[in-house]
């Protein structure tokens, strides 16, 4: 099944995609497009590393008017559902409106190589700890601090703050955010992530995945399959380095505080991560390898 879109229909899609596509990933999707025989499965592993495009392609897949009995969290089978035509359409759209001056790509370096980091170690770290929806570790690895780069957009101290939340022993990352701004980035997240109709799962585990000492406490009533989920997630960050990356220092208050709770969950000890970081490390992903 696939289906070909008009441009009234893109335009529509596109409405809350503010998170601008890779520079490199959109030249290459060019490239491929123009390609006598484009392959489909090329288009879907490029739109898998980008935030913005891959959020396009779940949000109409997932709409009640595409039929789908179930929502997805695979890009590449939303990508392969929506067929050639109508993906190429939508990269158009994206790049029309996703014009980017030098400053902005510079900016955004580390939020696409992190991002793309941290979704290919959660779907890793949720293979071996046996779970079977691994697509749905990638998607929260991938979008889960989409809400980092809506909140810069709008408020232009954001990363300094942001730094402070990462750089100090506070209770929550994001209680500094909320002090200055009156929200945060999770918040944010989990009402884009909605807007893109991404698994109710998908959607309360970006809500939640600076909540981990009050979800995993013992009378939390937190379901097994979101506590999952978020062990992953915070296992691949650590493993990716991105708090003491974020706050620009050298230890990891977050994990510090919650690593207790994700191992008690998961069963696994600081020996089991530090065979992952080896792991991830001869993997070449960079920002595993940038922490020896």
């Amino acid at each position: 099944m696939s289906i070909e879109l008009d441009p009234d229909q893109i335009d529509q899609i596109l409405q809350g995609i503010n998170i601008p596509p890779q520079p490199q990933v959109m030249v290459d999707l060019q490239m491929e497009q123009y390609h006598p025989r484009p392959d489909i499965s090329r288009i879907a592993n490029l739109i898998a590393q980008d935030v913005g495009l891959a959020g396009a392609m779940l949000k109409i897949v997932n709409a009640p008017a595409f039929g789908l009995a179930n929502t997805i969290s695979s890009v590449h089978q939303a990508t392969v559902l929506l067929g050639i035509k109508s993906v190429v359409n939508i990269i158009n759209g994206i790049s029309i409106r996703g014009q980017l001056s030098d400053e902005d790509i510079v900016g955004l370096n580390n939020f696409w190589d992190t991002s793309m980091d941290i979704a290919v170690v959660s779907q890793n770290v949720a293979r071996q700890i046996g779970l079977q929806e691994t697509d749905n570790a990638y998607c929260l690895g991938l979008f889960h601090n989409t809400g980092i780069v809506l909140m810069k957009q709008r408020f232009p101290t954001y990363m300094d703050i942001l730094q402070q939340a990462y750089a100090h022993n506070t209770e929550r990352v994001i209680d500094l955010e909320n002090h200055h701004f009156s929200t945060n980035h999770a918040v944010i997240g989990y009402y884009t992530a909605r807007s893109w109709r991404l698994p109710h799962l998908i959607c309360d585990a970006i809500a939640d995945h600076h909540n981990i000492t009050q979800l995993f406490a013992r009378d939390a009533g937190a379901d097994d399959a979101k506590k999952t989920l978020l062990s992953v997630l915070k296992i691949a960050e650590y493993i990716c380095a991105s708090g003491p990356a974020l706050g620009k220092v050298r230890d990891d208050y977050e994990w510090a505080r919650i690593k207790a709770y994700i191992y008690e969950f998961t069963g696994l000890g600081p020996y089991d991560i530090d065979a992952m970081i080896d792991q991830f490390s001869e993997m070449g992903i960079g920002s595993v390898t940038a922490r020896h």
